[in-house]
Order: C-alpha cells, then sequence, then structure tokens
C-alpha cells in the first residue's frame, strides 16, 4: 500500500488524528468534475499535528477499530489564528466606567 497525503480535519482525539483527502473524477453521464472527500483516523504519537496541516499518512497495522494508518511526516503547517488581546473598550467604543469608593 502506499502512502497518502491529505488535510487535517480534526485533532481532539489524544494522539490520533483525522484526516480528509480530496478525490476530483469525472461524470460518465453528465460529463462534469465531481469531488469525493474520504476521511482517514490516524495515529499521531506526539499529538503535534493541527488543523489545517498538510501531512503524509504511512498504512500501519491495526491500531484500533478505524486507526490504520500514522502520520509519518507534517508536510505544510497551518497558519493559527491567534485572537487580538482585548481592550478595555465596551461596545460602543467607549471606555469602561471606573468605581469610585
Amino acid at each position: 500500500m502506499k502512502s497518502l497525503v491529505g488535510m487535517v480535519a480534526s485533532n481532539k482525539m489524544h494522539k490520533s488524528v483525522v484526516v480528509t483527502l480530496d478525490h476530483y473524477f469525472l461524470h460518465p453521464v453528465y460529463n462534469r468534475f465531481l469531488k469525493k472527500t474520504k476521511r482517514y483516523m490516524a495515529h499521531d504519537e506526539d499529538n503535534s499535528c493541527n488543523i489545517g496541516d498538510q501531512v503524509r499518512l504511512d498504512p500501519s497495522r491495526p491500531l484500533s477499530k478505524k486507526k490504520r494508518w500514522v502520520v509519518s511526516e507534517i508536510l505544510k503547517r497551518a497558519k493559527i489564528y491567534t485572537p487580538p488581546p482585548q481592550d478595555p473598550l465596551s461596545a460602543d467604543g467607549t471606555t469602561a466606567p471606573s468605581v469610585k469608593s
């Protein structure tokens, strides 16, 4: 079996990721290209994959009921969104009132 290249869709499980692979094919009747998506569960030993990373999967022995693949390398890291720091401004743009005692 050969290795697969796909995108990480979920990393919520401990030492496991869900990787999606897109496959385009020509419909025989409608003569249009369609996209099919297949999801694979893979073992990530270091918990180093994030959502959006492009990874290479290698086949392995069955590790669980659904896991038959291992993440061999991360080909491309995804940009991780970090929200901007919260300002002490309220929604209307004014500062929060101070309380004097």
